[in-house]
This record gives structure tokens, C-alpha cells and sequence, in this order.
């Protein structure tokens, strides 16, 4: 099944929240959406890691198949 995705713009942020080495929520929007859902889930989940970083760029090894 292929599930379309918005493609990220450069300015866009990245936000991963962890379980130990496991991603279990990734989430891709504009900086400001980014960092409320951040600061959101740090607030929910404050024993789990959440890292946010630019989105991958089209074309780079990180970039999902989407």
C-alpha cells in the first residue's frame, strides 16, 4: 500500500519522540507547528527522549521512500 506525504520543505523541523533506541511518533511540519507539538509532548512524555532537527532534504540517504 503507498501512502502519500507531504514532501518537507527546507525550513521545515523534525520532531522524534523516543523509546529508548525506538522511534515511536515522528512528526514533520513548519517551525512553529514543530516546536508546540514538541514542547507538548515533552510536557506529556517528560521520561522520554524528544529530539527535533531539520527535516531531511529531498534526495538525501535520511530521506523516507514516500
Amino acid at each position: 500500500m503507498t501512502t502519500l506525504a507531504a514532501v518537507p520543505h527546507p525550513t521545515d523541523r523534525r520532531v522524534r519522540m523516543w523509546f529508548g533506541e525506538h522511534v515511536i511518533a515522528d512528526y514533520t511540519a513548519e517551525p512553529p507547528d514543530a516546536l508546540r507539538y514538541q514542547a507538548g509532548m515533552t510536557r506529556r512524555f517528560a521520561s522520554l527522549r524528544i529530539t527535533i532537527e531539520p527535516a531531511a532534504p529531498l534526495g538525501s540517504p535520511d530521506a523516507e521512500d514516500r
